[in-house]
């Protein structure tokens, strides 16, 4: 089965009078300011994202944090590691592939917005690949005056042999909204019209060459309070959209509704849709040709379809379930049963338990290729590859030799090819792209990457931590062996803790040139909130049980103090988005553990977010302000609200994106006006284009990191140095 078309998953940034100059940077013993009363409203117009006085403030606090930064001698040093990095031709071309040719999405310092290309297998196995350029995006952007950004391609054909036609996606400045537009494979050009859909928040699945379920803005009342579709509709090749077939309709109140489809190895197409109730739950819907109601498709709430695989219809349960007349299973099970029972009978099927992970594993995904299923988990956040077979008796899952203890990912694997490409990497060695043979199950190198920085001296432990509530956790530590546990080593430690979301080893030449061989140790964090073990440890860290989360995080950074590997002095952390949002909590509860704060697109005003772009989809993570009970513990941890200008404050460094249209830059923006108010030192800078990533391209993501570890530099380590 080809997924056509997926749901959003768990879907991602002149002086100022009263900030001082770069060398009076405060630390945690400089008595602040004494602030004026805290008015929440007073700084709404902050998130008037391109207001007149909000970008004025933004250019304010943007020239000045880069005089500063940027005038610093380790700046431009950084810069050129990073660019050097980031546009070296020695990369991983990752790919897709389709009859017999490699895709991949190319992006360096000659094509700044990129080059989508191609080349055939056997030229893409060699050192020097003979690309074809199927579409320069640098190019186009300049020929349409537009800022042009490439955000993927949704690809069909009706059968083998057939040439593909793909609906590219292109975003204005990085932003989550798309246009789409159908592009020809074999002429290399978009299809004179062709299917266009206007800029929006928006779902594609393809139902036949001549047909697209679609889910858009479909104008006033049609999107939902997160700002996503909750209208499909059926769309024929040679009609306008507006009369497009309505198929299914949600709620306003829903996370939002998108198309899917499916491509049976007989060609059949299953049209279909997802209702996205909240952020974690779901149910998904099968329209059945020839017929005007949908059916339900019968797996729980908290559950998520990966494939087919021999007829049997893989799904991973994020919820304990007992079926009636079933056995029982449990949050965390793969599991399946036969596609055409439920084809045929629109009822439950006998269900089977394809892997139950243990208690310190986590299915990471699921990928079926033609003659071929293969399950990624983590144990201990450590990664493994198992290859799944069903049989009368049940199914198998044998171990896939791998060559090391690091991360493990499938690359690439899909039912209509049997090309199989796996990535693996950790935190001292360059990522490898390696070929699975499905047939004899041997692995063999395909592409690996030189080492980007020097790992000489670099070694690699995972310690254990204790929360408050006793709950034990792990976390790794990279750092130079023979390290004096002084408390004196520059330490950078890096959270998230949300979303079930997974952090494992990973090589990272930019943090590796401009921070481990500088001397700083790298501390990755496996808190509650995260997926490493299963949705049990998302869960124990949602709503009014977030505090573990953020109790988890003091407790790595208690844990490096009390080892002797750092101090706080010496101690400064960093995290994105949801991991935002943990960096301003630790801002205020523990002001004194940390010497520097980097917090990335965040999310910081707690009792508004979910008014924010697509801040109510989220609620189930946080909890909703509308809702009491959850508010009250909402008030207790907000960021924005419960910074105390009395205390003596770490200098944090802000970062955003003007673009970001998924996490709001006035969060950010408001946070960062409170120290200003108050007299307290902080670095801002607020990219204009970039999305949620907060860059757009190689030259903007170098400068980001460069200023980010200029700063950590600047506050982490002797001065001097």
């Amino acid at each position: 089965m080809r997924h056509l078309a997926a749901p959003i998953t768990a879907l991602v940034l002149a002086a100022c009078a009263s900030a001082p100059a770069p060398e009076t940077l405060v630390t945690a013993d400089t008595a602040p300011q004494a602030a004026a009363a805290f008015d929440p409203g007073a700084h709404i117009w902050l998130e008037e994202v391109e207001g007149a006085d909000a970008l004025a403030w933004v250019t304010a606090q943007n020239e000045r944090t880069l005089a500063a930064l940027q005038a610093d001698p380790h700046y431009v040093v950084y810069e050129a590691a990073a660019l050097e990095v980031l546009n070296s031709s020695e990369r991983i071309p990752y790919g897709t592939v389709r009859d017999g040719l490699v895709y991949n999405f190319w992006q360096d310092a000659v094509n700044v917005r990129g080059l989508w290309r191609r080349t055939t297998l056997a030229s893409y196995a060699t050192e020097t690949p003979e690309w074809e350029t199927i579409i320069d995006f640098d190019k186009l952007a300049a020929e349409e005056g537009a800022n042009w950004v490439y955000k993927g391609a949704n690809c069909f054909r009706p059968e083998p042999g057939a040439t593909y036609r793909c609906l590219v996606s292109l975003s204005d400045g990085g932003k989550d909204a798309v246009v789409n537009r159908e592009f020809d494979m074999e002429t290399k050009a978009f299809v004179d019209g062709g299917f266009v859909t206007p800029e929006a928040k928006s779902g594609l699945a393809w139902a036949g060459p001549d047909t697209l379920l679609v889910a858009t803005d479909w104008g006033a009342g049609t999107v939902t309070e997160s700002g996503y579709p909750f209208i499909v509709k059926r769309w024929q090749r040679g009609t306008p959209l507006e009369a497009a077939e309505e198929l299914i309709r949600g709620k306003e109140t829903d996370v939002g509704v998108w198309p899917t489809s499916m491509k049976l190895e007989d060609g059949r197409i299953l049209q279909g849709a997802v209702i996205a109730e909240t952020f974690f739950t779901a149910k998904y819907f099968w329209f059945p040709d020839g017929e005007s109601e949908a059916v339900l498709w019968p797996i729980p709430p908290k559950a998520t379809p990966k494939g087919v695989y021999k007829g049997q219809y893989l799904f991973s349960l994020e919820q304990d379930w007992a079926p009636e007349g079933q056995a029982a299973f449990k949050a965390g099970d793969l599991v399946s049963f036969p596609l055409e029972d439920f084809l045929e009978t629109r009822t439950l099927p006998k269900l089977s338990l394809a892997f139950r992970p243990s208690e310190t594993q986590a299915v990471e995904g699921v990928a079926v290729a033609r003659g071929a299923a293969l399950l990624s988990i983590i144990d201990n956040v450590v990664g493994k590859l198992l290859r799944l077979e069903p049989s009368v008796d049940g199914w198998t899952a044998t171990p896939v030799t791998l060559p090391g203890t690091g991360a493990v990912s499938i690359a690439f694997a899909d039912d209509e090819e049997t090309a199989v490409f796996l990535n693996y990497e950790d935190f001292l060695t360059p990522s490898s792209l390696l070929n699975y043979d499905i047939t004899t199950g041997a692995i063999t190198p395909l592409k690996s990457l030189p080492a980007k920085y020097d790992t000489d001296g670099l070694t690699v432990e995972q310690f254990f931590a204790t929360s408050k509530d006793g709950t034990k956790f792990p976390y790794f530590i990279i750092h130079r062996a023979g390290m004096k546990l002084d408390g004196s080593t520059p330490t950078l430690l890096y959270g998230y803790g949300g979303f079930q979301v997974s952090y494992g080893p990973a090589y990272s030449p930019v943090s590796g040139r401009l921070w481990l061989e500088q001397g700083g140790a790298y501390v990755l964090a496996n808190i509650r909130g995260g997926g490493e073990f299963g949705p049990n440890w998302h869960q124990a860290g949602l709503k009014q049980n977030r505090q573990r989360v953020y109790d988890d995080f003091i407790a790595i950074g208690e844990d490096l103090v009390a080892r002797g590997i750092t101090s706080p002095q010496h101690l400064g952390i960093m995290g994105g988005s949801n991991g935002g949002l943990l960096m301003g909590v630790m801002l205020n509860q523990r002001p004194d553990l940390w010497n520097a704060v980097v917090v990335q697109v965040p999310l910081l005003d707690m009792l508004r977010y979910h008014l924010l772009l697509a801040g109510a989809s989220w609620v189930d993570e946080y909890g909703s302000p509308d809702v009491p009970e959850e508010r009250a513990f909402l008030e207790t941890i907000s960021p924005y609200h419960n910074f105390d200008a009395s205390k003596p404050h770490p200098v944090p460094f802000f970062v955003t994106s003007t673009k970001d249209d998924r996490v709001h830059p006035g969060h950010a923006r408001k946070m960062a006006k409170r120290f200003e108010e108050a007299g307290l030192p902080f670095w801002y800078f607020e990219n204009m284009d970039g999305g949620h990533a907060a860059a757009a391209d190689q030259t903007a993501r170098a400068k980001r990191s460069a200023l980010e570890y200029t700063y950590l530099r600047q506050q982490l380590f002797p001065k001097g140095e």
